[in-house]
């Protein structure tokens, strides 16, 4: 059995009461409480949220020229070449 985290931050929101009618039949629906289907659907967006902005979704295009750019890379740049080689100089000085 799982042990539930005991509540003990506080939130409090200010809502219209069309909107909190709204929410208060869906508690009712789901046989919950107003708290307990608040936080849950709280819970889920953020959820969302934080995926939505850690996974990067590619279209079937953009995911081919992604494995391809892996594949097969491009020559380096010069100015990427000077600052390899510059990065080379200051952390393995020549004798």
């Amino acid at each position: 059995m799982a042990q539930e985290t005991p509540r003990t931050a506080r939130l409090e929101a200010r809502i219209a009461p069309e909107a909190l009618a709204i929410v208060k039949r869906a508690a009712e629906m789901e046989g919950r409480s107003l708290s307990d289907f608040i936080v849950s659907a709280a819970q889920e967006a953020a959820r969302r949220t934080i995926e939505d902005n850690h996974i990067i979704r590619l279209s079937v295009e953009d995911q081919q020229r992604f494995v391809d750019m892996l594949l097969n890379p491009p020559e380096p740049a010069d100015a990427l070449k000077r600052a390899r080689q510059a990065y080379s100089d200051l952390i393995q000085p020549a004798p």
